[in-house]
């Protein structure tokens, strides 16, 4: 199918972007890379108006450390998260992401922004913000405000953003001391999409013992969502393979898994509480 029709504008400025969303917030919609947007475009699952094309504001797309904190424009694509030796020096778990997504086409055109704005079930970045307690920044006529991951991601295809606001940027704290950080993933194999993506950043201390632990899950559910009972069983306790074990099997408390055509619900709860094993070992072998 093609899309129905539409006006098509790309502002040069993110004031210019903000004023045109508030001037056609509920007929319009943003365009970054396109990688979600357009293909429910081409099946009328989204027929907007218009289209605001922000992939010409220069000033949305970088990755700096300042405060403390990491902040990544929205605009920033997965290649250059995935190829960034800078990040892979202070926060591996972002790269690591980053190469998981799609192939090289979808990672050089598509972008962080645009795919937690989109709020895919399946997308690897949710975890991963959640797993390192991201918040994100919204932009629009009414001001700016950050919102906590945790808080951000509310049901499927929905987030916490006002149809005025613009996702600006991604804020995740710089590690500290002795930590370890990994993503494991079930892909789809003809999408790459997540059957089930787990990310997981821990600290350790004296003995091997957690000091924090924070674990983010996509693929499994309508949203990606924040383990805490993984978390609860790690922290405090000295990791070794059989506390993965037990932490592991908390993977999926209190969530309606999916159970769709690529995995039924019980087959996603073995698959979470494997891949949430593996990914709290990984982590440990690179904190130690």
């Amino acid at each position: 199918m093609i899309p129905t029709q539409f006006d098509y504008i790309a502002p040069a400025t993110l004031d210019e972007a903000i004023q045109l969303l508030a001037d056609n917030a509920y007929d319009a919609k943003l365009l970054a890379g396109g990688h979600s947007l357009i293909p429910a475009m081409k099946l009328r699952l989204a027929q907007p108006a218009m289209l605001i094309d922000i992939g010409r504001i220069k000033d949305l797309a970088y990755i700096r450390e300042e405060g403390g904190q990491i902040l990544i424009g929205a605009m920033t694509t997965h290649y250059q998260l995935e190829s960034s030796e800078r990040l892979k020096e202070i926060c591996p778990l972002l790269p690591e992401t980053a190469g998981h997504i799609g192939d090289a086409q979808v990672r050089n055109k598509g972008t962080i922004g645009g795919s937690l704005a989109h709020s895919d079930p399946a997308a690897d970045w949710p975890a991963t913000v959640i797993a390192l307690n991201g918040e994100i920044v919204a932009t629009g006529k009414n001001g700016e405000r950050t919102i906590k991951a945790d808080d951000f991601f509310v049901d499927m295809l929905t987030t916490a953003l006002e149809p005025v606001e613009i996702l600006r940027e991604i804020r995740v704290p710089l590690v500290q001391g002795r930590a370890g950080q990994a993503y494991t993933k079930v892909p789809h194999p003809a999408s790459g999409f997540a059957v089930v993506g787990v990310a997981v950043n821990l600290s350790l201390g004296a003995d091997d013992v957690c000091q924090s632990a924070s674990v983010g899950i996509t693929g499994a559910a309508v949203k990606a969502y924040r383990a805490r009972g993984v978390e609860n069983a790690l922290n405090g306790n000295r990791i070794d393979e059989a506390l993965a074990q037990t932490a592991s099997a908390h993977a999926a408390d209190g969530v309606d898994l999916n159970g769709d055509l690529y995995a039924s619900a019980d087959y996603r709860r073995h698959l979470v509480e494997v891949y949430t094993r593996r990914a709290i070992l990984k982590a440990f072998a690179q904190a130690k």
